[in-house]
């Protein structure tokens, strides 16, 4: 008889001992991602065209350089620090508040570094796997990582706001997360239940776990 490919001695084994209750999230981010995420992202996609599509692509991605330079510092890596700051501070004068990507031509590629990193490279463990309603595969660890940032960037956009009324304030919050959250899936390519595998839940678990792993050595 075959051995399991998810069992315990599988090549796509992972902790996963939520796993009823990660299955029934999964098949929950299928169907949000198909009936509302997703039509939102073609809707954007249709009305928006491809070099502003890429100015919001490249303003998100220059206002988590902070967030990368805090990581990077918490975790000895100081020379991606540097490279952080030297991005930020060429996209978002040259680059006309970050709406073009000057750096990474300059030969500064984007490094991004998060706090879930930053706890594997202090040496804590990824813990069970973990899959988050909406936003998908994780872990404890990750998702720890995910609240810090998520809080770190709240109090740096709040900083950024302060002399704005609290009206507009509440406005520009609110798009700036509607626009991330579509931002971020107008990248993704992955659709599920689209791989052809009939494993396509250990699979994924896997190369997230995988992909996680790489993040904290590189």
């Amino acid at each position: 008889m075959a051995a399991d490919p998810v069992g315990p001695a599988g090549l796509f084994y992972v902790d996963d001992p939520w796993e009823p209750f990660n299955r029934r999230v999964y098949a929950f981010n299928d169907r949000f991602d198909r009936y509302v995420y997703l039509p939102l992202v073609r809707a954007y996609e249709y009305v928006t065209p491809v070099f502003a599509q890429q100015g919001v692509s490249n303003v998100l991605d220059n206002l988590k350089e902070p967030l990368t330079f805090a990581n990077s510092v918490l975790q000895g890596r100081l020379e991606k620090a540097g490279v952080a700051v030297l991005r930020l501070v060429l996209n978002t004068t040259c680059g006309f508040l970050g709406l073009l990507d000057v750096a990474t031509p300059a030969g500064l590629e984007r490094q991004p570094e998060d706090f879930g990193q930053t706890l594997g490279v202090w040496g804590f463990s990824s813990g069970p796997y973990l899959v988050l309603p909406v936003l998908g595969p994780s872990n404890v660890r990750d998702a720890i990582g995910l609240a810090v940032d998520g809080a770190g960037s709240a109090f740096q956009e709040e900083f950024l706001l302060q002399p704005i009324d609290p009206q507009t304030r509440t406005l520009l919050s609110d798009a700036h997360i509607v626009l991330e959250a579509v931002d971020a899936r107008h990248r993704l390519s992955f659709q599920y239940y689209q791989t052809g595998s009939p494993f396509e839940y250990a699979l994924v678990r896997f190369l997230f776990m995988r992909k996680r792993g790489l993040d904290v050595q590189k």
